[in-house]
């Protein structure tokens, strides 16, 4: 009928919308993962399932022993 509206592909569209926001989210955890921007947080999570009585070392120092440590072991980087 002339007038009316279907609601389908709105629902599709918003289906789709959602299915490029999620992929864009995976894309961005990805990246982060690779580029190490989530290593403190995931030390200081470890630090605390693990070694609870334990101080974990401030962001300042965690970095300085991140790099030490890359440049003891440079392991398969590129660069």
């Amino acid at each position: 009928m002339p007038g009316t509206t279907d609601a389908r592909p709105t629902s599709a569209l918003r289906a789709a919308a959602r299915g490029i926001a999620r992929a864009a989210a995976s894309a961005r955890w990805y990246v982060r993962q690779v580029m190490g921007d989530d290593a403190y947080r995931t030390y200081l999570a470890h630090e605390r399932s693990a070694h609870p009585g334990r101080e974990p070392l401030g962001e300042r120092q965690f970095w300085r022993e991140h790099y030490a440590e890359q440049d003891r072991n440079p392991g398969s980087r590129c660069c």
